[in-house]
């Protein structure tokens, strides 16, 4: 039975992605830093591990015997998409201590972008891809657009790979919350979608059903590669920080 860590548990996608991943019958652990809160938002068949991502001591006991993490943090300013989105990506990958997992890691549409209000930001998103890719654990990256801002008949799921669209509006494309849930967790299982790299927007028609095809036409990134297929190549890596070139090597050498 594959057993499910999902990293962001009482989180606006994050909760969706627990119920979601019980009702497709896996094991569902939820990471969560405040267990009063997680009793309100979480079914009562979802195990529940106090932990906080920012703490690294805290985490052994919740990756412990899991085979999939699905990390869905989300910050709002830069110095906490530092500490959170990377930080918290970094802890957990460095808790599982080279255990082969499957990971699935939900950023953001236009973080390639590196310009307007978000850039900082959506950096320190696009870092935490890195250290994933980086890892050798076999992956999907999610990269949605604007939570529920879709109109009523935009059900049909679709993929992008690139992230040609920087406009920092609804218009780089929107999806609903529990479609994102649903493609996170159907990632787990789906051999289709290891070691992808997708921007998930909706548009006009019915809700998508089958996600091995829905994840099968998208490329691959390349082997070695810290960024997603087709993304442009503007964060070179010996301009990046000391810290962050230090947290990639030690990722890779894991």
């Amino acid at each position: 039975m594959t057993t499910i860590l999902v990293v962001g548990g009482t989180g606006g996608i994050g909760h969706l992605v627990v119920a979601e991943a019980l009702r497709e019958g896996y094991t569902t652990r939820a990471l969560v830093r405040n267990r009063a809160k997680a009793s309100r938002l979480l079914p009562d068949d979802a195990h529940v591990v106090v932990a906080d991502v920012t703490r690294p001591e805290t985490l052994p006991p919740a990756v412990e015997g899991v085979n999939a993490v699905i990390l869905t943090l989300g910050s709002e300013r830069a110095e906490e998409a530092e500490r959170v989105d990377y930080g918290g990506v970094r802890n957990v990958l460095a808790a599982l201590g080279g255990r082969r997992v499957r990971v699935v890691l939900m950023t953001a549409v236009g973080l390639t972008g590196r310009a307007g209000s978000f850039g900082q930001l959506l950096d320190w998103k696009r870092r935490s891809e890195r250290l994933v890719r980086a890892s050798g654990q076999p992956y999907t990256i999610v990269r949605p657009g604007w939570f529920d801002y879709n109109d009523a008949g935009q059900h049909r799921l679709v993929a992008l790979q690139g992230d040609p669209r920087h406009t920092g509006t609804p218009a780089d494309g929107a999806v609903a919350r529990r479609q994102i849930a649903q493609v996170l967790v159907h990632a787990v299982g789906s051999d289709e979608a290891v070691n992808k790299t997708l921007e998930l927007i909706s548009e006009t028609g019915p809700a998508t059903i089958d996600f091995d095809e829905f994840f099968a036409p998208l490329e691959r990134d390349p082997q070695g590669s810290l960024d997603g297929v087709r993304d442009a190549r503007n964060m070179p890596l010996d301009q990046e920080p000391a810290a962050v070139r230090h947290d990639l090597a030690a990722v890779a050498g894991r």
